[in-house]
């Protein structure tokens, strides 16, 4: 569970170690919402109704607002936890402002 901060311009700032079952949960849940967006577009290709589109659609956005709640839970319980504990409060401005974008 523990995140360290890159040194390296040319890699993503940040990585998180997640446990095998926290990861294999995600993925699950990724590869879920990968099969609902490749049903959605056999639907175009095979010119289903609009309506009938939206509803999968709708799925597609409930299963990836429940990941998103997921992870960010995962985040609070373990990285904002421990930055609070080493002393680095800003952590809790970093979550503020990833909370206001996905409240968009």
């Amino acid at each position: 569970m523990e995140h360290k901060e890159c040194t390296a311009p040319a890699e993503c700032c940040r990585h998180k170690h997640r446990e095998p079952a926290e990861y294999d949960a995600l993925i699950k849940r990724l590869n879920r919402i990968e099969g609902q967006v490749r049903g959605v577009r056999g639907m175009v290709e095979r010119e289903a109704y609009c309506t009938d589109i939206l509803t999968q659609v709708s799925a597609i956005q409930a299963a990836l607002n429940a990941f998103s709640r997921e992870l960010l839970a995962n985040h609070i319980h373990t990285c904002v936890v421990q930055d609070i504990q080493a002393g680095k409060l800003e952590v809790v401005d970093d979550l503020v402002s990833t909370i206001q974008k996905m409240m968009k």
